[in-house]
């Protein structure tokens, strides 16, 4: 259990991190950091991600202040989605997370397949 006392803001905190930590947000941040402004369907496709998951991510992001969506009224509807200034400033962060991911990618594999195999054994 969090110690309001020792720390008052542990849990808004955790409300953040829940939000900007979660893998379909990073990689939105990394998308729109890396191609600029994007529609909906561009992003879809660049990610992999269902329809559903997308649109709440970024209703997600966009309510934090990380992520504008702009409207446009035509003949489809045009909606496209960039990063705000504070979502910009979460670029670094994000590209050190991911080139993290990256570099230890195999180690993460191999320790994975270590601990499933002892967990085999034992089980």
């Amino acid at each position: 259990m969090l110690d309001t006392e020792k720390c008052p803001d542990c849990q808004r905190i955790n409300e953040v991190l829940s939000r900007v930590g979660d893998r379909w947000s990073v990689l939105v941040v990394i998308s729109l950091a890396q191609y600029g402004t994007m529609r909906f369907n561009a992003l879809k496709r660049n990610l992999g991600i269902s329809q559903r998951m997308l649109s709440l991510t970024l209703r997600g992001l966009e309510r934090d202040g990380l992520v504008n969506r702009t409207y446009h009224p035509t003949i489809p509807p045009k909606v496209e989605y960039n990063l705000t200034p504070m979502g910009e400033s979460f670029r670094d962060p994000v590209r050190v997370l991911g080139s993290w991911a990256l570099e230890n990618l195999a180690s993460i594999d191999a320790a994975r397949a270590t601990y499933d195999a002892e967990a085999e054994k034992a089980g």
